[in-house]
């Protein structure tokens, strides 16, 4: 059993006079030991962020929701959102350098560092703009275990655990010698440019597909009114507008013009829907839908025993798999199963897919391509929480690769995933050399940084 003796004295001197248990567990008292109170990030960072509310922006904008940062280094992907469109949420109007920290669920880490201007964030994340240190070692130090551990012990509700902004301001910020902070924030740079590089390798996977389709120019566009028979609502069983689409049959009929030959989902692929009971006293790994990065990695993982797994920890997945989320608002999150993901468990919410007609990395850009994206959109389904099902899901087209073009793609593919592990090996060497420089030392933590990053 764990607890703690705290004085009266004590509670009072806390600003909201916290008297619950949790607030004082030894493993909280003794991270706050860490860094002294003198320094708070609020002493670092510009006070008044620009919103949307004060400063309308009439145009087309880039969104950044909590949801779409990445939880293993400091990516994220934003949402294009239409002029008139504005989520409730959408609110902070983001600029290059800015260091955005999730304050909802602040024990997953959400932390983020913008690399363009004009993105608008939303209400739930805490802009820190740095003046008098580097925007770099600001991030670094948000990734840390003991920033993490302040905000949990600033955690003021129980079922959907959140801090404030104020919160986020009050930390204590632990700030090193310049020369710490340089190296710091070198090796931050490196860890950013291998983001973008990655992110370049992607894009130019995707723009090699689309040019073997003749649609690298093509953009779908939403007609608000077309005509279809009555026959046609027949065959397809379905009356819902969205579902004739002309953009969609655009789509199909490029597809269906490819030289090489096309086919269904299901004749294209191994569909792997075949429930797997988890078995008690074995441990495995489960992938959900929060664990899906922007580019097809997987970027983390739940490790449980058999009986600790949700119920919905059913689909048993292998090293070159491809999961696709069946879920309508996160048809994007689609990853290439790596090796160390052999044998994991995945939700049901994904169906599972591998191809001996297309190497997994081509998959993978067809099904996050406009190519993919389109159909899985058209095929889904539902009133409260709409969804593709298994048998739209099969009837998905998709195009017979040429063997040579899957090559270029794979390689650009195997390129992207390189360097996004290379940038997350260096944010996590930057965050480890912060932490040992909290806990011991400067020179300590110095020696050990240039020792990982040679």
């Amino acid at each position: 059993m764990q607890y703690s003796i705290v004085y009266y004295s004590e509670v009072k001197e806390i600003f909201d006079c916290r008297m619950d248990a949790e607030y004082w567990h030894p493993a909280f008292i003794e991270n706050s030991k860490l860094v002294s109170g003198e320094l708070r990030i609020r002493d670092f960072v510009h006070p008044n962020i620009t919103n949307i509310k004060s400063s309308p922006i009439n145009r087309d904008f880039e969104y950044l929701e909590i949801s779409r940062i990445s939880l293993s280094n400091c990516a994220y992907e934003t949402i294009k959102v239409p002029f008139g469109e504005e989520p409730d949420r959408a609110h902070h109007i983001l600029e290059k350098g800015d260091v955005v920290v999730s304050t909802v669920r602040p024990n997953r880490n959400a932390v983020a560092f913008i690399r363009e201007n004009s993105i608008i964030g939303s209400s739930g994340l805490s802009v820190l703009r740095a003046k008098n240190i580097e925007a770099e070692y600001l991030l670094t130090f948000c990734k840390t275990n003991y920033f993490v551990q302040c905000l949990m012990r600033t955690n003021k509700a129980s079922m959907y655990p959140a801090v404030s902004n104020a919160d986020v301001l009050d930390m204590p910020l632990f700030v090193p010698s310049n020369a710490f902070r340089s190296f710091i924030v070198k090796t931050v740079r490196i860890s950013v440019s291998c983001l973008d590089q990655a992110q370049h390798s992607y894009r130019q996977a995707e723009g090699i597909l689309l040019d073997e389709m003749g649609l690298v120019d093509w953009r779908p566009k939403h007609c608000l009114s077309f005509v279809r028979n009555y026959a046609d609502t027949q065959r397809a069983g379905r009356m819902d507008a969205d579902y004739f689409q002309p953009k969609y049959e655009e789509i199909i009929h490029a597809i269906q013009s490819y030289a090489a030959g096309y086919d269904t989902l299901e004749n294209l692929t191994n569909l792997k829907d075949r429930n797997y009971h988890p078995k008690h006293g074995q441990e495995y790994k489960y992938i959900e839908l929060a664990n899906i990065g922007g580019n097809g990695e997987i970027t983390g993982s739940m490790q449980e025993e058999g009986y600790n797994l949700p119920t919905r920890a059913r689909r048993k997945v292998s090293s070159r798999d491809v999961i696709v989320s069946s879920v309508e608002g996160s048809l994007d999150s689609i990853a290439l199963i790596g090796a160390e993901y052999d044998n994991a468990l995945c939700s049901t919410g994904f169906y599972v897919v591998n191809s001996k007609n297309l190497n997994s990395e081509t998959l993978l850009v067809l099904l996050k391509s406009p190519i993919g994206q389109l159909q899985l959109k058209k095929g889904c389904s539902g009133t409260i929480l709409t969804a593709i099902s298994k048998d739209e899901f099969s009837k998905i087209v998709f195009p017979k690769i040429k063997a040579e073009t899957q090559i270029q793609i794979r390689q650009r593919v195997a390129e992207a995933f390189a360097l996004r592990r290379r940038s997350k090996h260096l944010l996590e060497c930057a965050k480890r050399a912060v932490e040992l420089a909290i806990e011991q030392d400067e020179q300590i933590a110095l020696d050990w940084l240039e020792a990982q990053t040679k």
